[in-house]
């Protein structure tokens, strides 16, 4: 019987099957890999409005505008820039003690009359230095974010949250907040 079964299948034959079988396997769980879209466009219905945080009532550090979106960002363009402005509302001058973001895809630096303090990132990766930068009552800065979208590969595609967090010696921290739809 072995003779017979050999002459219906042939050894070459049978690593020809079974490397087509393991191509097969393989390249479903490649396409199965793969990140799909963050959101799908359903004709005729419209997406959910994203709600916005609650404005933060009677700060001293007061931001012109603590949310911004990016939009579509491609990641092979490269890097994205946007820049809060900050102001010390308050009598009385206030300290930003540190500034920092909540991924290593972003990074954050304090610009102030005419000086620019070092781009800051996320906390535990690497060392995280104080700024201690004073600002006098009515003084204005400039927080200028910089968002890299290659920064996590292609496990990267789709929305994205981030934040960049200021500490002050006077209040609770500030927190600026941005989105953005990754593309490759």
């Amino acid at each position: 019987m072995s003779a017979t079964l050999e002459s219906r299948f042939p050894a070459a034959r049978k690593v020809a099957v079974g490397a087509v079988v393991v191509a097969l396997v393989l390249g479903g769980l490649v396409v199965a890999a793969r990140p799909g879209p963050a959101t799908k466009a359903v004709p005729g219905v419209e997406a959910a409005p994203r709600i916005e945080a609650a404005p933060q009532v009677s700060r001293i550090l007061a931001a012109k505008e603590s949310n911004f979106d990016f939009g579509t960002v491609s990641m092979a363009a490269g890097k994205v820039t946007h820049r809060y402005w900050i102001k010390n509302t308050g009598g009385s001058p206030i300290t930003i003690r540190k500034l920092y973001t909540s991924c290593m895809c972003t990074t954050a630096a304090l610009v102030k009359a005419n000086r620019k303090y070092d781009p800051y990132g996320m906390p535990g990766h690497g060392f995280m230095p104080t700024i201690n930068a004073s600002m006098a009552p009515n003084e204005a800065a400039m927080v200028e974010v910089v968002f890299d979208p290659a920064a996590h590969g292609p496990a990267g595609i789709g929305r994205i949250d981030r934040f960049v967090t200021l500490q002050t010696d006077r209040e609770p921290p500030l927190e600026l907040a941005f989105t953005a739809l990754v593309t490759p």
